[in-house]
């Protein structure tokens, strides 16, 4: 406004320009597990599908609502995204997914059935989640929907639909899926975002990579095996 202000000759200089904003903290991630994920989509009724579908391939919702019969390949179990439809105010807005790039996520073999039974009456041009009017599916008011109700029925965390995007990078890492992988699975920039926003999820790999390098070194043959009751240098010390 104070720039805007500026431009229009109303002041001469912006006295808030130099100003420093308090950073905005961040709100943790909440990840869910196999169990959890089963039961949330078992409590939410006609959306079983599209909550195993973004637990499990880490759209964001306007990507999973943009997606059409014909975006999947059942064959290759694979979805494209190429649509993003962003609810604003009270409209929905239909673009290019995020960061204007089409990309190819991979399905698990168990959500091939759901998926066949959702696409089931339905054209290859038809959204794949459409909302009661056929037309794109908002998202679930944020108290009151069938999302909060579908939580509060399976006593989960208080997740958010997006808190799912979150739960697929958890268990895609822990069936120990690389950063790579998981970066394309998500549509991140780069790596290096992916393990920014998922540090935490990568903190327990540290132990695997140290037992997987000791196995690896006793198959080896190399290095000296310590006879039993033998003294180490630091217990002479």
């Amino acid at each position: 406004m104070l720039e805007d202000a500026v431009q229009d000759r109303l002041i001469k200089s912006n006295p808030a320009r130099k100003m420093k904003l308090p950073r905005k903290p961040k709100r943790r991630p909440l990840y869910l597990d196999h169990a959890q994920v089963d039961l949330l989509a078992s409590k939410a009724g006609e959306h079983e599908t599209l909550i195993l579908f973004l637990s499990y391939t880490g759209l964001r919702w306007g990507e999973a609502t943009g997606m059409r019969v014909s975006d999947l390949n059942m064959l290759r179990r694979r979805a494209t995204v190429d649509e993003n439809a962003v609810e604003v105010g009270s409209e929905i807005v239909v673009g290019t997914a995020k960061g204007h790039k089409r990309r190819t996520v991979p399905l698990p073999e168990f959500l091939i059935p759901y998926l066949a039974r959702q696409c089931e009456r339905k054209g290859r041009s038809d959204l794949l989640f459409p909302g009661e009017d056929g037309g794109y599916l908002g998202r679930p008011h944020t108290t009151s929907g069938w999302f909060d109700k579908a939580v509060t029925a399976a006593g989960v965390p208080r997740v958010t639909p997006h808190d799912l995007r979150h739960t697929a990078a958890s268990l895609s890492v822990s069936a120990g899926a690389n950063v790579k992988a998981i970066q394309k699975m998500l549509g991140h920039a780069s790596a290096a975002m992916t393990l920014d926003v998922y540090a935490d999820l990568f903190d327990d790999d540290l132990e695997v990579v140290a037992t997987a390098l000791s196995e690896a070194r006793t198959k080896a043959g190399v290095g000296r095996m310590w006879a039993e009751g033998e003294q180490t240098a630091a217990d002479r010390a």
